[in-house]
């Protein structure tokens, strides 16, 4: 007779690739059914963007199909993401908070903020987003919301959503065309105001659109934000590289973890006859990640497309959900999944940096 021990036996052939683990000593195997040959599992796993998803379910369903007297197998795949403790101490309800950092401006840092965080929403997380650019706020356009208002409550500030994700911008309280001339603690109170002062409800993912540089804001947010980790925007070309090697390098000074590095305008496609070109030079991104020992998450064409709908406030995962340019943030989202599903699960803490007697970091 099939009981439960027999399914669980099976399915502990399947191993975690990130952690070396069988899925039921890690706990993702949560319900096991057994009535007239017929098996109905359910698994849990710490992400709804698991990029091995589809993996686990086909191998879990030809695991029990091999067992003797099983004639239907029924895998249910759910997902909970489990949260970074610092964070839901600091900011509850909130599992992870991930910065998208550049060291070098006009990169496509925000450009691929949106877009990963609309990919990761389309997974079925729950995700927010929080442009921390005060002098250049780009979300509102490029998530549709430009002409929107944000309405508050009690002092507290209801976010912006579109396309499944939660927003919020300095750009909802002024015109377009306004100027910040703001000194820095003016600008880093305005950003942990945006941050602790909005609605933002329960999210697995919050994505932090940082300026580039490595100045006050992000130097505020690593002092005062318990930070899950940090993703590095760039070009191949040797400038923007230098910049964005200060960027991981400030990650690890201040105990925040780089997730990876994204290689931005790796390449232009010919849209006529395919002949690629590498307009900012090849291979850049690459290096540095083997210089640094961070890993090279994707590599994302320079496309006209993905341009034109990021000017419209369409983002190319929305507008062509199916093409190759929206293939590469989906695979940014669930490469990013999988490095905090990792880490959390490794237990690995690491400390806000501390500030020393008299208030310097």
């Amino acid at each position: 007779m099939l009981t439960r021990s027999d399914v669980e036996q099976a399915l502990r052939t399947i191993i975690d690739p990130d952690l070396g683990r069988d899925i039921v000593s890690l706990g993702f195997v949560k319900n096991v059914e057994i009535h007239e040959g017929r098996v109905r599992v359910t698994i849990e796993l710490t992400t709804p963007a698991c990029p091995v998803k589809d993996r686990f379910r086909q191998q879990a369903s030809e695991a029990i199909s091999s067992l003797d007297g099983v004639e239907h197998v029924d895998i249910v795949m759910t997902s909970r993401v489990q949260g970074d403790a610092r964070i839901q101490n600091s900011i509850p309800g909130i599992a992870h908070i991930v910065a998208v950092a550049s060291g070098k401006g006009g990169v496509g840092k925000s450009t691929t903020a949106v877009n990963l965080a609309v990919a990761m929403a389309m997974t079925g997380a729950r995700v927010g987003l929080l442009d921390a650019d005060i002098y250049g706020p780009s979300i509102p356009r490029m998530m549709r919301l430009a002409d929107m208002k944000p309405k508050v409550h009690d002092k507290t500030i209801e976010p912006l959503e579109n396309y499944g994700v939660k927003t919020m911008s300095i750009g909802y309280m002024i015109r377009e065309d306004q100027a910040m001339i703001w000194r820095g603690p003016m600008v880093s109170g305005a950003v942990m105001q945006l941050l602790n002062d909005v609605a933002w409800g329960e999210l697995d993912y919050l994505f932090i659109d940082l300026p580039p540089g490595t100045g006050d804001i992000h130097l505020t947010l690593a002092q005062r934000v318990p930070m899950s980790g940090a993703i590095i925007v760039t070009t191949p070309q040797d400038i923007a590289l230098l910049d964005a090697r200060k960027a991981v390098t400030m990650f690890d000074k201040v105990h925040v973890p780089s997730l990876g590095i994204v290689e931005n305008m790796s390449m232009f496609v010919c849209p006529h006859c395919g002949q690629a070109s590498h307009i900012f030079a090849e291979g850049g991104a690459k290096r540095l990640s083997d210089e640094v020992g961070v890993p090279l998450l994707t590599q994302i064409p320079l496309d006209i497309d993905i341009r034109i709908h990021a000017d419209e406030g369409t983002p190319i995962t929305i507008a062509r959900p199916d093409s190759k340019q929206a293939e590469c943030y989906h695979h940014l989202a669930g490469e990013v999944a999988r490095r905090l599903s990792t880490l959390q699960a490794r237990k690995i803490d690491i400390p806000v940096m501390e500030r020393k007697p008299g208030g310097a970091p």
